[in-house]
């Protein structure tokens, strides 16, 4: 009972000091908080929201970003119902986008639009796009917003959508240009359409490719033996080619030594992305590795005294996320390496019984050669206003995917029931 009442307390002082601000629409009442930072998060919040069991709503975590990351500005709301207890939670993160910063297949997608704003003078090519993104960054996937299992879905990211633009207005005045909602995937889109409403327009990028692992996989042999013929010959070519290199497990104390060659490889791979919303500060590894411990993963890849790549990774519940990886393409490939990597995550999951490999989005044929099958994610993006807002649905319609050619290299098909 006392513990009850000190709860309460707690929640009264903040609406004392103007720290909740009631939203009504549509006859309900929101409240809704706003932090400038993970650290201003009183515990008796993370204690009724019961998300952190899930390390992308755990503080350790998101204190690692944040401190490391001065590039984007973060901040975090929270959603509480008529009796002030908190329904959901949602990571903002505010970042400059380039169009600039857009290659490959989608450069001309960028050129109509350059061409589309300086007619119409409501687009600047030469100013970066400040977008405030309501998810994750750094991840592929719903890592965003957290909803508690009790409440009307629909209702709530209906209610954020509102909070989060009542916040920009509010608290953000920085000159945001656009707002978005990612990751979500396909069983998702019934909730998260009702953005549509709000004047968000929907798209896909490349999809996050996924390997869900079998659970007769107890070694790595297992899942080779899995591969039809054709594809185990190629895989045994790469772990061959791939045994010249020699694997360290990077530890905190051998990070200083190693992260300006890691940078240096990180952005030659980061370079080459078609669509990447920000460059991540390495030093984050550090952080991630004191706090999140064996639950974060860091390799690195030698070839004789030569740092050749690095991979990363974190065992998050039942999956084990690919992070971000560096490699030197011009040894790439005579001796394998990304295949390589990709075999280590897989062997990794394996020994550490996960149901599922998320690899990420770009080279989606390599990795479904692997196993891996495309997952859609779907973002939701809308302009602050409302002529650049149809402007911007124009643009997004002529977004595509990239076409791949998937691999098929199992000699039976993967169950994936009761994985999530």
């Amino acid at each position: 009972m006392i513990n009850l009442l000190n709860k309460l307390l707690v929640f009264y002082r903040l609406i004392i000091r103007g720290c909740v601000n009631i939203l009504s629409f549509n006859n309900q009442t929101i409240n809704s908080k706003y932090f400038s930072s993970i650290k201003e998060i009183p515990n008796v919040i993370w204690e009724e929201l019961g998300c952190s069991n899930n390390l992308y709503f755990n503080t350790k975590y998101l204190e690692a970003l944040e401190k490391h990351n001065p590039q984007i500005q973060f901040s975090y709301i929270i959603l509480l119902n008529e009796a002030q207890k908190p329904i959901a939670f949602a990571t903002i993160q505010i970042v400059d986008f380039y169009l600039d910063s857009v290659q490959n297949d989608m450069q001309s997608v960028v050129e109509w639009v350059k061409c589309m704003g300086r007619k119409l003078r409501i687009i600047s090519p030469e100013k970066p796009f400040k977008i405030l993104t309501c998810g994750n960054t750094f991840v592929s996937g719903e890592h965003g917003v957290y909803i508690k299992q009790d409440q009307n879905k629909k209702q709530v990211v209906s209610q954020l959508a509102k909070a989060v633009l009542y916040h920009a207005n509010t608290n953000l005045k920085n000159g945001i240009d656009a707002y978005m909602l990612k990751d979500f995937i396909k069983e998702s889109l019934f909730i998260t359409d009702e953005l549509l409403v709000d004047g968000y327009n929907s798209f896909n990028v490349e999809p996050n490719m996924v390997l869900y692992l079998d659970e007769d996989w107890l070694t790595f042999n297992d899942y080779l033996a899995a591969f039809k013929t054709k594809f185990r010959v190629k895989a045994r070519r790469a772990i061959k080619l791939s045994a010249f290199l020699r694997v360290e497990e990077v530890s905190i104390n051998r990070l200083k030594d190693l992260l300006p060659k890691m940078t240096t490889l990180y952005k030659i791979v980061s370079s080459n992305s078609s669509f990447n919303l920000g460059d991540f500060n390495l030093e984050t590894y550090k952080s991630l590795k004191e706090n999140l411990e064996d639950n974060y993963v860091l390799n690195a890849y030698w070839l004789e005294d030569e740092l050749v790549g690095f991979l990363s990774g974190i065992i998050n519940q039942n999956s084990l996320d690919a992070h971000f990886v560096g490699i030197d393409y011009k040894y790439n490939r005579e001796y394998a390496i990304y295949q390589r990597m990709l075999y280590d995550y897989i062997s990794l999951g394996i020994d550490r019984k996960v149901t599922m490999i998320n690899f990420g989005r770009t080279a989606s044929e390599i990795k479904s050669s692997v196993g891996a099958i495309p997952q859609e994610l779907t973002i939701y993006l809308r302009h602050k206003n409302s002529i650049p807002n149809r402007i911007l649905s124009l643009f997004l319609k002529r977004i595509q995917p990239s076409q791949f050619n998937q691999k098929h290299p199992f000699k039976k098909k993967i169950v994936i029931e009761n994985v999530n």
